[in-house]
């Protein structure tokens, strides 16, 4: 396969330590085997998680420079605002300090014991916090997700018969809303179609169900759209993002894949009761509603970095 140049140049290098295959074997030991407990330090090829890992780029160090560091009101939040409000089109946007926190603020707020969540496929975290206040999580994902051997362009596609079957079961009243994890981190990080989400949303709205979206990698898939499905090929990757969120009526995201970002993330809705809701449980675990766990530099970080994620050289 042939792939472009990377279009940066590196201008900072972390030496990184070498270990003996013996010394490795003692780290592992001394681990119980769980790499979770083996020192980063020692780790030469870290493939744990590709959270939080990426390098920040020479405009996100400077902007860490101007951190407004203000209790309320930051100058830079105002800028996280403006950016997220711009792509993501929601009313609502309420910093945290990653993606789980927002699941927690979210979930804990509106989910009861006995609802159900439906969503191509929960990641961990996800399921975690729904199945923490007693709902349950449901996976209704494609069947060609499960098979490897398959290939589809858009193996992350729910599947909307069983979404719709699932509502007639369990009822509208239990579904607070469904989700829609884009990139499908984990189906390996496949991506959805912009006609499956549609679909989607068109199935919802017969039963007046809000759509929400795990946007962790969705510059990756609105590139993926772009590439690959019909109608998609001239439109700029930030022009697909935009018809694709008008599609839901919120995100949260972990902005530490898709926003560049090492610590970071946010829940963005047009819903003003929950909205203010959230906020209140926010305030709470979070912090103030204008910093949300994190530093005003860090909030400058996030917004230049979900801007810098669309460049096309950049996701080509």
């Amino acid at each position: 396969m042939n792939f472009p140049f990377e279009p940066f140049r590196i201008k900072v290098v972390e030496p990184v330590k070498r270990t003996t295959r013996e010394e490795r074997d003692r780290l592992l030991r001394e681990a119980g085997y769980n790499l979770f407990h083996v020192p980063a330090e020692s780790v030469a090829i870290d493939l744990l998680t590709d959270s939080g890992t990426s390098a920040m780029s020479d405009s996100q160090w400077a902007g860490m420079m101007l951190g407004d560091e203000s209790y309320a009101g930051s100058k830079n939040y105002h800028h996280f605002e403006t950016v997220v409000r711009g792509l993501f089109g929601y009313r609502y946007v309420i910093p945290t300090h990653q993606g789980r926190a927002a699941e927690h603020v979210l979930f804990s707020t509106v989910l009861k014991p006995g609802m159900c969540v439906p969503n191509n496929i929960h990641f961990d975290t996800t399921r975690a916090n729904v199945e923490h206040q007693e709902a349950e999580a449901k996976d209704l994902v494609i069947k060609e997700a499960y098979d490897p051997h398959c290939e589809l362009p858009f193996k992350g596609n729910m599947d909307v018969a069983r979404l719709e079957e699932t509502i007639k079961r369990v009822g509208p009243s239990r579904i607070p809303f469904v989700m829609i994890t884009i990139t499908n981190n984990s189906a390996g990080g496949q991506p959805v179609s912009m006609a499956n989400i549609r679909a989607t949303r068109q199935v919802l709205n017969r039963y007046g169900i809000p759509l929400f979206f795990d946007a962790c990698r969705f510059a990756e898939n609105c590139f993926f759209i772009r590439e690959r499905e019909p109608g998609y090929a001239d439109r700029p990757v930030r022009d697909v993002a935009r018809e694709l969120f008008r599609l839901g009526d919120g995100c949260l995201m972990s902005a530490k894949k898709d926003g560049l970002v090492n610590i970071g993330g946010f829940l963005a809705l047009n819903d003003e009761r929950w909205a203010q809701a959230v906020t209140d449980m926010l305030i709470l675990v979070e912090g103030f509603p204008t910093y949300g766990g994190l530093a005003g530099r860090d909030l400058e970080a996030m917004a230049r970095g979900l801007e810098e994620v669309l460049d096309e050289e950049y996701l080509r």
